[in-house]
Order: C-alpha cells, then sequence, then structure tokens
C-alpha cells in the first residue's frame, strides 16, 4: 500500500504575526510547526507502516523553503519521501488556490489513499481536503478520529467519524481522501537518538512553478478567490488571578466559584 499525507506547516499561533494590509499571514522568519491535525495522519500512516511491512509513506506539502528543519524530521521518524511544493509565486494563496496547486501535482503521483487533517490552526477552514477530494474526483471524509488498521486494504477503508452530535462508522472505496483530527489519538513517533542528525537530503524532492507550469494570476494573490472582509486583533479581558491553598479555606473558595459557575 502506498499512503500520501498531505500535511501544513503552520505558524506557532502564540507567535504569529499577520500582515493586514494583504489579509495573509506571515509565515517567513516565525516559528513554524507541523499542524496537529495533520501530525496525526502521519502518525496513523506510520503506524500502518509499522503493521504492514512494504507500505510506503509519501509527505506533500506546499511552504517556504525555510520549513525544511520540520520536513527532515518526518523522514527521520519514518516517512519515506517528503515532496516540498515551494516558489515564491504560491505566496498568499488561499484554500482555492492551494488545492489547484497540491491537485495539480497529486495527479502526477501514484497512491492508494490520502491522508490529511481535517482543520489548520491558522485559518481552520477546512477547505482543503474537500476541494481536493472535488479536484481529484474522489470520495472525502473529514472528522475521521479512528481508523480500522484490520480491515484496510488498497481496495476500501473503514473508519469512524465523530460530528460532535454523533459518532459513525463508514466504509469507502479507494482511492479516497481521509481528514483526520488531533483528537484521534494519532501521534508521530519520536526520533531515535542515533537518527538526529541524519542526512535525508536524498529523501527530499522539491517542486516549483517550473515544475507545475501555473500562470501568476492563477496562484497567489492575484489567484485567490476569497475576500476578506475585515480583519481585527483580538482583544483579551484581564482577569484577576486567584492563588488558593490546600485547606478547607482554599477548598471552600473553589467550591463556591463552581458553584457560581453552573459546575455543581
Amino acid at each position: 500500500m502506498k499512503i500520501l499525507c498531505m500535511v501544513k506547516i503552520v505558524p506557532d499561533v502564540d507567535k504569529f504575526k499577520y500582515d493586514f494590509d494583504t489579509n495573509t499571514v506571515v509565515r517567513e522568519n516565525v516559528r513554524m510547526i507541523l499542524n496537529p491535525d495533520d501530525a496525526s495522519s502521519v502518525g496513523v500512516a506510520l503506524k500502518i507502516k509499522h503493521l504492514y511491512p512494504g507500505t510506503t509513506v509519501e509527505v506533500v506539502s506546499m511552504a517556504p523553503e525555510s520549513v525544511r528543519p520540520l520536513i527532515y524530521d518526518l523522514v527521520r521518524v519514518g516517512v519515506d519521501r517528503v515532496n516540498l511544493i515551494t516558489d515564491k509565486l504560491f505566496s498568499g494563496s488561499d484554500s482555492y488556490a492551494t488545492s489547484k496547486v497540491l491537485a495539480k501535482y497529486v495527479q502526477t503521483l501514484s497512491y492508494d489513499i490520502i491522508l490529511t487533517g481535517t482543520h489548520a490552526i491558522d485559518g481552520d477552514t477546512s477547505h482543503v481536503p474537500a476541494q481536493l477530494g472535488e479536484l481529484l474526483d474522489m470520495s472525502q471524509m473529514s472528522n475521521v478520529i479512528h481508523i480500522d488498521e484490520q480491515l484496510l486494504d488498497t481496495t476500501k477503508a473503514v473508519f469512524t467519524v465523530d460530528f460532535d452530535s454523533e459518532v459513525a462508522t463508514y466504509e469507502m472505496q479507494l482511492p479516497g481522501i481521509l481528514s483526520l483530527r488531533k483528537e484521534s489519538g494519532y501521534k508521530l513517533p519520536y526520533i531515535k537518538y542515533e537518527d538526529m542528525n541524519k542526512d535525508v537530503t536524498d529523501s527530499i524532492h522539491v517542486i516549483t512553478n517550473n515544475d507545475l507550469g501555473f500562470e501568476p494570476f492563477e496562484i497567489g494573490l492575484k489567484g485567490s478567490k476569497t475576500k476578506v472582509n475585515k480583519t481585527f486583533v483580538k482583544e483579551y479581558e484581564k482577569r484577576d488571578k486567584v492563588v488558593v491553598t490546600n485547606d478547607d479555606q482554599g477548598i471552600n473558595t473553589v467550591y463556591a466559584f463552581l458553584q457560581e459557575k453552573g459546575f455543581i
């Protein structure tokens, strides 16, 4: 089986910067992390690879060159190959333009199943997985919290979806796209000590617009269909901090607080 994981490298939510003139997140010179939902998709892919020798796991990510240290670590934990789509022309692409770029490249690859995250913490529209399904003409399901590894093969997948109001199990004919949530509990393994400085550059494949052939007006800010009506910085209300001790007075204070908030 060949598993393709679509991942996004996102700014650390506590330290990101926003360009209010172009209504885009500044991704250069800020601390970047692997999107948590996408990390779950790679985690389950590596679990399947461990259960079924012969399985290969590839990652596709559209990001600036500066993310290389993060994608190197994906190879060091067991990913067979990372395809990095990077070009200055792609900067500022919304979910629509991003989906077009990803789909055009994915159409050149072979795979049995595509795994993605459901949400991205730097935007959270959840558009890209569904748009990929549309552009690639295949089934797609979000909010996956479990994949039955024992029933997974190259023709079908059985998985569980959490809709908040109910949990349901589905079967999908493959190839298809399953989008996971971090609440699934699938985790990336740790890098082995002996692999921490392993040279993995041969496992990184870089794709630019020279390979994909988009016109400038099709991608980036010019090719983005999303129009932002208004942006603002969230203001936080200052709250008083109460420190209690582990004694009768402290217990009474906590109990009174819980009663006030309606928890008890």
